[in-house]
């Protein structure tokens, strides 16, 4: 079972007390053989890094929110912006800046993510290409600044209990999509006991329009990756199978695998 860090927010309220935020829960880790685990004080996994390959993606459901380089020429990376919400054990983001070496930007609630991250994840010091923020997803996703500035958005929002998307309204989705360029796209992970998959890709599908959308069958551990673009693309299956062979020669990702699991939901 596999999820990652979460996001609350709250406003100021004019006339009342501010309520007190939310305590953030313990982050520690575990290792089992060659893999290292990140859990925020229980046994459900927040993210995991190979101890051998530590700028490798080790988990399928986080492998396939690359899904995105599908929909982009690989020669126009160079240019291109990747943004998480939510850092987990920072695979997403060590993945893009390391290996793609695009600009990257994470947006992380609890410093001790941040913190295990770079002491236990190998998770690199920002510089003109990397920067972690201590923030809000749901702040960051209304704000103006970053509108049209995002090629490849990755959401990934769970908190410790692992039961449900903690930002996954209509609402949420609409900003998601008002972050992208014009042929930027997003990729959600959505997994939960209580979450209800249906409801969510409903959610996603009012704020981008079916035809903008595709997802993934579920992993074996329940993680369905949806992808949602800013604008529709109905690539061939021969377009997709060779863009897939690029990306798995130039990156190792399973891509040609994805192709058996993926594809437009109408």
């Amino acid at each position: 079972m596999t999820t990652r860090r979460s996001r609350n927010s709250s406003g100021d309220n004019p006339g009342t007390l501010k309520p007190r935020p939310p305590k953030l829960p313990e982050v520690n880790f575990s290792d089992q053989g060659a893999v290292r685990y990140l859990h925020l004080g229980t046994e459900w996994v927040q993210g995991s890094m190979l101890l051998d390959a530590p700028f490798d993606i080790e988990l399928e459901y986080v492998q396939r929110m690359m899904v995105w380089l599908l929909f982009v020429e690989p020669d126009s990376l160079a240019k291109r912006h990747a943004m998480q919400l939510g850092l987990g054990a920072g695979s997403l983001t060590k993945f893009c800046r390391k290996k793609l070496r695009i600009k990257t930007t994470a947006i992380e609630l609890n410093p001790q993510v941040v913190a295990a991250c770079r002491l236990w994840f190998k998770l690199p010091a920002d510089d003109t290409k990397l920067s972690v923020v201590l923030g809000d997803a749901a702040e960051v996703a209304a704000h103006e600044y970053w509108r049209g500035r995002v090629d490849a958005l990755q959401v990934d929002l769970y908190d410790q209990e692992a039961a449900a998307p903690v930002l996954d309204s209509e609402a949420f989705y609409a900003d998601c999509r008002r972050l992208l360029t014009e042929d930027g796209c997003m990729t959600v992970n959505l997994f939960g006991r209580a979450s209800s998959y249906g409801q969510s890709l409903a959610k996603i599908t009012a704020a981008f329009g079916a035809a903008r959308v595709w997802a993934f069958r579920p992993t074996r551990e329940g993680n369905t990756v949806v992808l949602a673009l800013r604008q529709p693309q109905r690539p061939t299956r021969a377009a997709l199978a060779e863009r897939a062979q690029t990306v798995e020669t130039r990156w190792g990702l399973p891509a040609r695998k994805w192709l058996r699991v993926f594809k437009p939901i109408d």
